[in-house]
C-alpha cells in the first residue's frame, strides 16, 4: 500500500500537473479512498474539481448519497454544515480542495461554533487551484489550513503527510464527539474524472429523494 500511495512529484503522469510540486507525497485517490473506508451510512457534499473526482471514484460516480458541487466554488462547507444540522443522526462527510476552501474559509469559524458532531471535513491539498487552471495556491507557500481549522475552534484536527498517519486521522474523522477536519497532503497529480453531470437541480433531485424518499 505505501508503493501504491506515495509518489514523487517527478513520477506523476501527465496533464495539468505535469512539473509541478507540493511539499505533498501522498497519491490522492488511494488516500481518500482509505480514509473513507465503509461509507453505507454517509451523507457526502463535495468541492470542484479533484475533490468530487476523489470522492466519486472511491464510492461510486451514480453514488446517489453524494452531492457534487458544480462552479460554487467555496461552497462545500457550508452546505455540509447545513446538511449536518439538517440531520443529525447522519453523518455528513465534506470532501474539499485547498483552493476551494480558500474561496470561504471564514466558514470553518461558524463550523467550530455551531460544532456539529456529526459533520466530518477532509480538505485534499496538493497546493494548487485544480478547477481553474492548476495555479499555485497559498497553501504551497505556508497557509496551514489545519491551524486555521484550529484556532476557528474546531476541536479535532490532524495533518496527514504520511500513509502510516491515515488510520488515526481516520478514526478522529469518524469517532470524535465534535467536528473533526483533515488536512490530507498530497502530490500533484491529475484527478479522477468519473462522469457525472453538473446540472445542480438533478443532483439535488437525486440527493433528496435518497435521502427523504420524495424529490
Amino acid at each position: 500500500m505505501a508503493k501504491e500511495i506515495v509518489q514523487k512529484s517527478h513520477e506523476i503522469g501527465a496533464g495539468r500537473s505535469a512539473g509541478k510540486n507540493t511539499t505533498g507525497t501522498l497519491e490522492r485517490r488511494a488516500s481518500v479512498k482509505k480514509m473513507l473506508g465503509d461509507t453505507d451510512d454517509m451523507l457526502f457534499v463535495t468541492g470542484l474539481a479533484g475533490a468530487k473526482g476523489d470522492v466519486l471514484e472511491a464510492i461510486g460516480a451514480d453514488n446517489p448519497r453524494v452531492y457534487p458541487l458544480g462552479g460554487a466554488m467555496g461552497a462545500a462547507a457550508g452546505m455540509a454544515l447545513g446538511l449536518a444540522l439538517a440531520q443529525p443522526d447522519k453523518r455528513v462527510v465534506c470532501v474539499t480542495g485547498d483552493g476551494e476552501l480558500l474561496m470561504n474559509v471564514g466558514t470553518l469559524a461558524t463550523i467550530g461554533i455551531l460544532n456539529p458532531p456529526n459533520l466530518s471535513i477532509i480538505c485534499v491539498d496538493n497546493e494548487h487551484y485544480g478547477e481553474t487552471g492548476f495555479q499555485a495556491s497559498h497553501t504551497g507557500q505556508g497557509v496551514d489550513l489545519a491551524k486555521i481549522a484550529e484556532g476557528s475552534g474546531i476541536q479535532a484536527v490532524r495533518t496527514v503527510r504520511e500513509e502510516s498517519e491515515i488510520a488515526d486521522a481516520t478514526k478522529v474523522l469518524f469517532e470524535s464527539n465534535a467536528t473533526s477536519f483533515v488536512l490530507l497532503k498530497v502530490a500533484a497529480s491529475d484527478p479522477p474524472a468519473p462522469y457525472r453531470t453538473r446540472d445542480g437541480s438533478y443532483n439535488k433531485s437525486v440527493f433528496r429523494k435518497d435521502l427523504l424518499g420524495k424529490v
